[in-house]
C-alpha cells in the first residue's frame, strides 16, 4: 500500500494534527506529527532532479529543514534510491515518507501539510491511488486560534480571510473534481462526533476502523499536549468541543464582521451561520472607514503572492521560516 498514501490538508489551525494523530495511530498508517511542508517549500524550487547538481542542492536543504529532519530520512539512501528510479519532487517526498513508514513498521504513509490542496492536481497525477482528507473550521474560531499564536497577527482578517476562502474554494473545487478520492471534514464534526466522523473517514481511505485509533497512542507527544502536558492514561478522553465558539468576545467585533461580510458565500456552503454583528455607531465609522478597507486591501496582497508562488516556484517560491532552518551545513549524504 505504499503506492496509497494519504494527504490531510488545510489551513492551519483547523484540525489537521488531530486528525494526523487519529489516523497515525491506525496499525497500518505512519503520518508524522509534525507537517512535512515538503510540497509547500520544496516542490519545483530546484530545477529538474535529473542533474545531480539540483538534486544535490535540494537534499542539503532539506537535510537543514527542521520538519524534514523529524521524518528522519537517510538521504544517502534517498539519492540512491531515486537515481534508479524517476527523479522527481513527487517520489523524492515519497521515498522520504516511506522510510518514515518502514521505521514505524507500518505499510501505509501519510502527510499532513498546511495548504496541500493546492497540489491536489499533482499529487493526484503522481500517485494515482492517493487520498486527500481536507479539514476546514468555523473560520472565526480559525482566526481566534491562530491570534492565540502568533499574538500579533499574520496580515490580522483579512490575510486570514483570504487563507481560509482559498482553502475552502479549493476544498469545494477538488471534490467536485475527484469524487472518489476527496474528502472535506469540518473540525466540529470531529471533535463533536470523533467516532463516527473517524469511522466514516476511515472507509473512505479503505481502512478498517479500529477505536483504539481515537486514544492516539502513536502520538505521545501530542497526547501530553492536549492533557496540558500530562501523562493521560490510556483510554481517556482528550477530544473534546469546548472550543467550539471561542471567538465570541476574543476577536475585534470589527474583524468578525469582516470575516463574516468576506466569507459569507462559503460560510453558508459549509454550514456555519453568521452572527450578524450589529456595531454601535463608532464601531461602524470605523468599520467602513478603516476595517472594512484594510483588510480587503490584506486580503488583495495574500491572493496575489500566494498566486505569484505557486505559478513560479524557482524564482518565487515559498521558504521556511529561518527559525525551521539549521544554520550549520549538514554532511553530504
Amino acid at each position: 500500500m505504499t503506492d496509497a498514501p494519504i494527504f490531510i490538508g488545510g489551513p492551519d489551525r483547523c484540525g489537521k494534527t488531530l486528525l494526523a494523530a487519529i489516523l497515525g495511530s491506525h496499525s497500518e498508517l505512519a503520518i508524522p506529527i509534525v507537517g512535512s511542508n515538503l510540497w509547500t517549500f520544496f516542490a519545483g524550487q530546484y530545477g529538474d532532479l535529473s542533474d545531480d547538481a539540483n538534486l544535490d542542492r535540494c537534499l542539503a536543504a532539506l537535510a537543514r529543514y527542521k520538519h524534514a529532519r523529524f521524518l528522519e530520512p537517510d538521504l544517502a539512501r534517498v539519492r540512491r534510491d531515486l537515481r534508479a528510479a524517476e527523479r522527481t519532487y513527487a517520489r523524492l517526498f515519497a521515498l522520504i515518507h516511506e522510510q518514515f513508514a518502514e521505521r514505524a513498521g507500518k505499510p501505509r504513509w501519510g502527510d499532513q501539510t498546511g495548504l496541500v490542496e493546492r497540489y491536489a492536481d499533482q499529487i493526484f497525477a503522481a500517485y494515482p491511488r492517493a487520498s486527500m482528507v481536507h479539514m476546514l473550521r468555523d473560520p472565526r474560531d480559525r482566526y481566534e486560534a491562530s491570534l492565540a499564536l502568533w499574538t500579533h497577527g499574520r496580515g490580522r482578517a483579512g490575510a486570514a480571510a483570504a487563507r481560509w476562502r482559498y482553502s475552502a474554494r479549493l476544498a469545494r473545487r477538488n471534490a467536485a473534481r475527484y469524487p472518489d478520492r476527496y474528502r472535506v471534514v469540518r473540525y466540529e464534526d470531529l471533535v463533536r462526533d470523533p467516532e463516527g466522523t473517524v469511522r466514516g473517514v476511515t472507509t473512505f481511505l479503505g481502512l478498517s476502523y479500529e477505536p483504539t485509533m481515537l486514544d492516539m497512542a502513536d502520538a505521545p507527544t501530542y497526547r501530553r499536549k492536549l492533557a496540558g502536558g500530562a501523562e493521560a492514561p490510556v483510554g481517556a478522553s482528550l477530544i473534546t468541543a469546548e472550543h467550539i465558539g471561542d471567538y465570541r468576545g476574543r476577536i475585534p467585533i470589527r474583524e468578525q464582521k469582516f470575516l463574516e461580510l468576506a466569507l459569507g458565500a462559503e460560510m453558508r456552503h459549509l454550514g456555519y451561520e453568521r452572527d450578524r454583528v450589529r456595531l454601535t455607531r463608532g464601531d461602524a465609522v470605523s468599520f467602513w472607514g478603516w476595517t472594512l478597507p484594510a483588510n480587503a486591501a490584506r486580503m488583495l496582497a495574500w491572493s496575489a503572492l500566494e498566486a505569484v508562488q505557486h505559478r513560479f516556484p524557482r524564482l518565487l517560491g515559498r521558504r521556511p521560516p529561518r527559525a525551521k532552518v539549521v544554520d550549520s551545513t549538514p554532511a553530504e549524504p
